[in-house]
């Protein structure tokens, strides 16, 4: 099984063929999702005593099952929050896997970890955080935020004395499913402030204000958003982190999607007041143009991570060892072994420069803004607000739920677009809307016309 031979040789030329003619496709087929008993009609029984073969399996995968998937990177793939890695990062990435390094431990990963400290640097510069400040690369928005909340916890615990007491965080109702998915994880309750729009520091001061006693008690961390998924709401860090201050409270940004435009200059001071964080979570392979899987947890005060995840045991002693002594990445967060999930970030960064990034971060704003301008001009559709970093919210004037969500899978089946509704809180409740959610800088105004021309009667 682990014996090089011409089978070997031939699957990997196989491999790398399919691998350069994907990277070479700037708009690969949309794909449509099967259900299981289909699929496994079609591929039939892969998992067998003796085997199918590389060479079976590989065309399985590349002439049944890929085409039963979604590309994160077609142009007019604007639902959710798509991607668009490099092909530098695409390729480096491969690299990642071939070159088998354990990210754990500085003693066995050293070249890879220094690749990763390096963009890692760039990260915590684009925040303004203080000297000192660094973090740790993760495999996403959950395991970043909680190990963001495990460090807050821990520091809260050490500072109180009160190791017993279940803790409370506050955010807004606007933030994202992680958080409450999170707090589950560490069992701490969550306080939800209620808004429609951007979460401030006044109305963060009056829940504070509004708590019994001994919940207020309870608050050691609050949650702001740098951008939320659905319409990309900055919340005001600056008064949110005042507030935090002055109150004594962890304070943890969650610029997972909209951490990438920290880089964009045109709207980097929407983001003022991030430098006051003690935690931030910003996602490469989101609005960085990384593959998956690629979080990272940027922290005020590395050493209060350190203390907080550190592992114990006899198999490790080595790795503390002066011969060994290094950046250890698991000391920082909730995972030991880990993939070197940052170098990819750290060989496209150092292929294409700092310069192409912001670039191409600018041109996802542009092309939500042009949209917004595109919208305007219909009659038969209407913006839900403005144009925020590069989400746009608009509504088709006279649809009900349903006729949303037809049309997105008829557009989806027509090879056209995948473009998904989505909630947005009206005076009554909510209501179901369109969203665009712009990444791809090779998405143009044409594929943005062609799909609103899809909503006319």
């Amino acid at each position: 099984m682990h014996t090089l031979d011409i089978d070997t040789v031939e699957m990997t030329l196989d491999v790398m063929k399919y691998a350069i003619s994907r990277i070479t496709n700037s708009a690969p087929d949309l794909g449509q999702p099967k259900k299981e008993s289909e699929l496994h009609a079609l591929a039939g029984e892969t998992i067998t005593p003796e085997g199918i073969g590389g060479e079976k399996a590989f065309q399985i995968f590349r002439d049944i099952l890929v085409k039963a998937t979604v590309p994160i990177d077609h142009p007019r793939h604007l639902a959710f929050v798509p991607a668009a890695p490099t092909r530098a990062a695409i390729l480096f990435d491969l690299i990642t896997s071939a070159s088998s390094i354990h990210g754990a431990y500085w003693m066995e990963g050293a070249g890879g970890i220094y690749c990763e400290n390096r963009a890692m640097d760039w990260l915590v510069s684009l925040t303004g955080m203080p000297e000192g400040a660094f973090g740790v690369f993760t495999s996403g928005g959950t395991a970043a935020n909680l190990s963001a909340m495990v460090t807050a916890r821990e520091a809260c615990r050490k500072k109180t004395n009160a190791p017993g007491e279940k803790g409370m965080i506050i955010t807004s109702s606007g933030a994202h499913s992680s958080i409450k998915a999170m707090a589950k994880v560490i069992d701490v309750d969550v306080h939800l402030v209620q808004t429609e729009d951007h979460m401030t520091g006044s109305q963060l001061h009056q829940a504070l204000q509004g708590l019994p006693l001994e919940s207020r008690k309870r608050v050691f961390a609050v949650v702001a958003t740098g951008g939320t998924t659905n319409a990309g709401i900055i919340d005001d860090l600056d008064d949110i982190g005042r507030v935090c201050q002055e109150e004594g409270l962890w304070f943890h940004v969650d610029a997972a999607y909209g951490g990438g435009a920290l880089v964009a200059d045109s709207v980097r001071h929407l983001f003022k007041g991030i430098e006051k964080a003690d935690s931030v979570t910003i996602y490469p392979h989101k609005w960085l143009f990384s593959p998956y899987d690629c979080g990272a947890i940027l922290y005020r005060d590395p050493e209060q991570a350190r203390e907080a995840h550190q592992q114990e045991g006899s198999y490790l002693d080595i790795f503390r060892d002066e011969g060994a002594r290094g950046f250890n990445p698991s000391d920082y967060q909730i995972q030991l072994t880990r993939r070197l999930r940052g170098m990819p970030l750290w060989f496209s960064l150092a292929t294409h420069g700092t310069d192409k990034y912001k670039w191409a971060v600018e041109r996802g704003i542009t092309l939500a803004r042009e949209s917004g301008d595109l919208i305007r001009k219909e009659t038969h559709l209407e913006l839900v607000r403005e144009p925020s970093l590069s989400c746009v919210l608009f509504r088709r004037k006279g649809w009900n739920p349903e006729q949303y969500t037809r049309w997105t899978y008829e557009n989806h089946k027509a090879g056209l677009a995948l473009v998904a509704p989505t909630k947005w809180a009206s005076g009554e409740g909510y209501e179901t809307v369109l969203r665009f959610c712009f990444i791809n800088p090779d998405t143009t105004q044409s594929d943005i016309q062609t799909i609103l021309d899809t909503l006319r009667d």
